[in-house]
């Protein structure tokens, strides 16, 4: 493993992150390597993403918005299956 070190960094800032740490049960310096952790995941998740971005294959709607798409798209089934039903059509 690798050490890393920050100079200077004001008396403030280490108390705060001192509290921080203390709050959650957990030494400054592993409070501190979560934060450096999760930091390098998200710096890694961008990167994929933007790997991604300029496809054009899958869906650009939010999640809402597929649940919402699904929701209509079934109830236009539900419908289209009762009308077939009614002229006495199967499918």
């Amino acid at each position: 493993m690798v050490a890393l070190q920050i100079r200077d960094v004001p008396e403030d800032v280490r108390q705060t992150l001192s509290e921080c740490a203390a709050a959650r049960g957990q030494s400054l310096q592993s409070f501190l390597l979560h934060l450096v952790t999760a930091e390098a995941g998200r710096a890694r998740n961008l990167t994929l993403l933007e790997r991604f971005a300029d496809r054009r294959d899958g869906s650009r709607l939010a999640p809402r918005e597929v649940a919402a798409a699904l929701d209509t798209a079934r109830a236009d089934r539900l419908v289209s299956l009762a009308i077939d039903h009614e002229a006495g059509r199967t499918e």
